[in-house]
């Protein structure tokens, strides 16, 4: 169900900007960030490589000197990370002034589970940052992706500008909707090799489990490390907040690891794990630091059960 209108909450904006060239995208974004550099703004530009480029070329030295910039398609390349690694961070580092975001996360090439991910990431932003003087844009090139995503973008914005001519309501916002679509059931595999976590005793075997089954795949001592404290997380994320039983899960898909962990819990908070990390607050920190590691983390939540499944490309 669409809510009124679209409208943006307090000072807060989230601007879904669909372009059909790349002058289009320079036009409004060069003048975005130009401008919030002239009044002070802390600027942030978390774009892929090739986009980042582009802007460095247009906007002035000093004006880009300026910005705090991130390829996204590396900080990025989990949208689970995106809200507490790349823009909650830079907004808890300027709490006390406005702030201006340029994020761009859907990109052609995208994999279906990305994108649904990339989705419920535009979906909280609007929860995340409601009450705060802060606008993000979000950039989508129309020239590739494909019409759905367009329709998407009005979903989960509350405001639209084609083409960089101003910008308007929404008249289909409805960022709720967009989440509860993705928060679908996760696909498992036959051939999973499997390990029980019953207490905190059980999770030296599971990482030891683990560590065996990725050797078994050639990975690398580093990649290995990256198994073991997402498999250590999860799994004590369970024990400390979900209900038992408790089963981790491993296997291998398109080059890929795959590692879940499912509890009989119901996990209601969809900002747990994507609010940045400040101070000593464990509140999140386990799923902050699987979605910091992981090149995709999924998960469903539902009254009858908790899946979280981390992905993991292939190191060897």
């Amino acid at each position: 169900m669409a809510v009124a209108a679209g409208e943006d909450r307090d000072s807060f904006r989230h601007i879904a900007l669909t372009y059909g060239s790349p002058q289009e995208y320079l036009d409004y974004l060069v003048t975005f960030v130009g401008d919030g550099v002239a009044e002070g703004v802390p600027v942030l530009i978390a774009v892929p490589g090739p986009s980042l480029a582009l802007l460095r070329s247009a906007l002035s030295p000093g004006t880009f000197d300026a910005v705090t910039a991130v390829d996204m398609s590396r900080a990025g390349r989990n949208p689970g990370h995106i809200l507490g690694g790349v823009f909650g961070a830079f907004a808890a580092r300027h709490r006390s002034s406005p702030v201006k975001m340029v994020g761009e996360q859907i990109w052609h090439g995208r994999s279906p589970q990305e994108y649904s991910a990339c989705l419920q990431h535009e979906a909280l932003v609007n929860e995340a940052f409601a009450g705060r003087d802060l606008t993000v844009v979000c950039p989508f090139d129309a020239t590739h992706v494909d019409s759905a995503t367009l329709v998407d973008a009005e979903i989960t914005h509350p405001r639209v500008s084609r083409g960089g001519r101003g910008d308007r309501a929404s008249a289909t916002f409805a960022p709720q909707a967009a989440w509860e679509r993705c928060n679908e059931p996760l696909p498992g595999n036959p051939t999973a090799a499997s390990y029980a976590v019953h207490r905190l005793a059980d999770l030296a075997g599971a990482r030891q489990f683990c560590a065996r089954y990725a050797r078994w795949f050639g990975l690398t001592a580093d990649a290995i490390a990256d198994l073991q404290l997402i498999v250590n997380e999860l799994a004590t994320n369970s024990l400390q907040h979900g209900r038992r039983p408790i089963t981790l899960l491993l296997w291998e898909s398109a080059g890929q690891l795959v590692c879940q962990v499912r509890d009989a819990g119901h996990l209601t908070d969809r900002l747990a794990g994507r609010r940045p990390i400040v101070g000593d607050v464990d509140d999140g920190r386990g799923l902050y630091v699987v979605n910091a590691t992981a090149d995709l983390v999924r998960i469903h939540a539902a009254p009858t059960g908790t899946t979280v499944q981390a992905h993991l490309r292939m190191r060897r």
